[in-house]
């Protein structure tokens, strides 16, 4: 099975969906592309012939987060499209079928979130995964409160987020947000090799045994996401967050003054 669109390939084999982002080389994201993404992921998790999803994406980076740069989809009343977002991103939390995400390049903002989405990630020494939000100005989102604790544990989570640092393969793997390491440039190969090996084992197992590792996450997500979107309103209000955002589109350093 093949359905392609501009934005979003979805191929099915031997059991594996695999899912590309096809925005490269940075692969942005909007409330688009993420319908696109959710919808597909739905579509799948009620075929008997997925067992397995991978998550991917065409291009250099596995995922820059939001554009926040002239004519980027947050152009305009940032909460109104945020909200809408969000409520698009949501479901993705509700899908019974184990996913694994190939990150290659970086993982930036709220493309960190969709890469904590997934049950597993396989990285390269090279990735890089980055929680900018606090040199952006303004509160994490896509969930992120919730995922990435649980992923690397509250102090781990506390040092990127608050940091804006990125953390490499290396460290990555040895926190745990990379779960697996690639040879360079081998990610997708390797995550579809892992996906063989979970499409191979029982398939009601797996989601029963997966369902009560996850359970309450997207009910916990939800809670998150509308906390996130006050915290990021507000927050997108202030002079620090323009700084934060003309500083990023410009490469330079941020000059925050507290304001």
């Amino acid at each position: 099975m093949r359905a392609d669109s501009e934005d979003l390939s979805v191929t099915v084999e031997n059991g594996i969906g695999l899912l590309e982002l096809r925005r490269p080389p940075a692969n942005y994201f909007d409330e688009q592309l993420i319908g696109l993404l959710v919808d597909a992921a739905r579509d799948l998790d009620g075929s008997a012939d997925c067992r397995v999803l991978v998550l991917a994406s065409e291009g250099r980076h596995f995922c820059a987060g939001a554009d926040f740069g002239t004519g980027g989809a947050f152009d305009g009343d940032r909460a109104a499209v945020a909200r809408r977002l969000y409520r698009r991103a949501a479901p993705l939390f509700e899908i019974r079928t184990p996913i694994i995400a190939a990150v290659q390049g970086a993982a930036v903002g709220g493309g960190l979130g969709l890469a904590c989405a997934a049950d597993f990630r396989v990285a390269d020494e090279h990735t890089r995964f980055v929680a900018n939000f606090a040199m952006l100005g303004f509160h994490q989102g896509f969930g992120l409160s919730v995922t990435l604790p649980e992923i690397v544990g509250r102090q781990a989570a506390a040092d990127m987020l608050l940091s804006g640092r990125p953390v490499r393969g290396q460290e990555a793997h040895r926190i745990g947000l990379a779960d697996r390491l690639a040879e360079p440039g081998r990610q997708r190969e390797q995550a579809l090799a892992w996906a063989r090996e979970l499409a191979s084992a029982a398939p009601l197992a797996v989601r029963s045994i997966r369902s009560t590792l996850r359970a309450g996450l997207a009910r916990r997500v939800a809670e998150a996401l509308e906390h996130e979107l006050a915290e990021q309103a507000r927050l997108w209000a202030t002079a620090d967050c323009a700084e934060g955002i003309a500083a990023s589109l410009e490469r330079r350093p941020p000059v925050f003054r507290g304001e």
